[in-house]
């Protein structure tokens, strides 16, 4: 197998031939059928089974036995799926939160490896991530017994929009200190690979789509509801990322001009009423001690009303903003993320009532194949970072 092809097959995207189609789709959706590749890249029935047989012939990619069989299509084998070599390389991804790095190895058949967690103290440099992210690599890579040549790339989660044109921090929130940072200047000459970096919203949303919630849609939004709001849009399989990077900012909507002073400079952001933030400075208030969201949802759960008015506060407020959204895109799909995701239906249900409220188009107005979907994300812990294994995968983040 031929690692150094495979990876100018998938780094090249202006590459137009059959070969570089096939295994960027295939980098980008995972195992597929010969129909499914042909119907996605537009490419002959004939072609594809040709390439197929030439990518399969240089071990490029292998014929996926754990998929569920298709009917036959004509197109390479009957009733079978192929996928990437999972030999043909691995992809680094890495999230960079307020007190902690996380790693996650996945191969490039989709395949997630390790994981990794590493503690670190707030306000930490770049050139002190560096060392801690090349150290937690090699230690997975030594546990899994492969080598660090195998790696085709690391993607970076940011707690920031990455400006696509640069791949500099705009206006960093959770590490201020960074922003005008150059990522790749910064990390690739420590970790010796090609670095590609997005705002961890939108590598949550790349998460869903390949591996989660949203697995087999085109389009979706993806929202993040924590202490702060965040928002990723995908359109046609794609992220849209804005012309510099910082679509998807629902948080910082400004739905009240006379509102109260958002971190970001702005007054009223829709951040400050859908938020949990708030919330729990009220719930440590009431308890007199200090409290998290999890704690807040277990008693909602337990029948606490106070608890209760506070999550169905904060899903009007979100329900609210996100009619804004839906009267402009009306998306098919919304996937809520966050720790407020974790309450359910005890949040979901008025968050889309509220949706429905200020919307535009009711769900009253349309039948059920026409309504916005809500569902809750996949991951409770590590999708920003799986997704940006994904980033890596499909070169929505390319820095060059």
């Amino acid at each position: 197998m031929d690692t150094a092809e495979l990876k100018t097959l998938l780094t090249n995207a202006h590459a137009t031939t059959p070969s570089g189609k096939i295994v960027r789709v295939l980098s980008q959706r995972g195992a597929l059928s010969g129909a499914r590749i042909a119907g996605i890249t537009g490419l002959a029935k004939s072609t594809v089974s040709t390439t197929l047989a030439e990518l399969r012939k240089s071990g490029i990619i292998v014929d996926d036995a754990a998929s569920k069989s298709e009917a036959p299509t004509g197109v390479g084998r009957p009733g079978n799926t192929v996928t990437l070599n999972p030999l043909a390389g691995t992809c680094v991804g890495v999230l960079l939160g307020v007190q902690h790095i996380q790693v996650v190895i996945a191969d490039v058949s989709h395949a997630v490896l390790a994981e990794k967690l590493f503690y670190i103290d707030p306000d930490y440099s770049p050139a002190r991530a560096a060392e801690v992210i090349k150290a937690l690599i090699a230690e997975a890579c030594d546990e899994l017994g492969i080598s660090q040549r195998t790696i085709l790339g690391v993607g970076m989660a940011l707690a920031a929009p990455v400006n696509p044109l640069d791949g500099r921090i705009l206006r960093a929130g959770g590490i201020p200190t960074w922003t005008g940072v150059d990522i790749r200047a910064e990390f690739e000459p420590v970790l010796g690979a090609r670095v590609f970096a997005d705002n961890e919203s939108n590598c949550s949303a790349i998460a869903e789509m390949m591996w989660g919630a949203a697995i087999g849609h085109e389009d979706f939004v993806f929202v993040t509801l924590d202490i702060g709001v965040g928002g990723a849009i995908v359109h046609r399989g794609h992220l849209v990322t804005g012309i510099a990077g910082a679509a998807g900012e629902f948080g910082h909507m400004s739905i009240n001009p006379d509102g109260a002073l958002c971190r970001c400079g702005n007054r009223g952001c829709l951040e400050l009423y859908a938020s949990f933030r708030q919330a729990l400075v009220f719930a440590e208030q009431r308890f007199g001690r200090p409290m998290t969201t999890e704690d807040v949802i277990g008693l909602a759960f337990d029948g606490d009303e106070g608890c209760k008015r506070l999550l169905l506060d904060c899903a009007e407020a979100a329900g609210r903003g996100l009619g804004i959204v839906g009267s402009v895109l009306n998306p098919g799909l919304f996937v809520i993320g966050g720790a407020l995701a974790r309450a359910g239906d005890l949040f979901l249900t008025p968050l889309e009532a509220s949706y429905n409220k200020h919307t535009l188009v009711k769900r009253t107005d349309v039948g059920n194949a026409s309504q916005t979907k809500f569902v809750t994300s996949k991951f409770a812990d590590n999708g920003a970072c799986l997704g940006a294994v994904g980033v890596v995968l499909q070169h929505h983040a390319r820095l060059a």
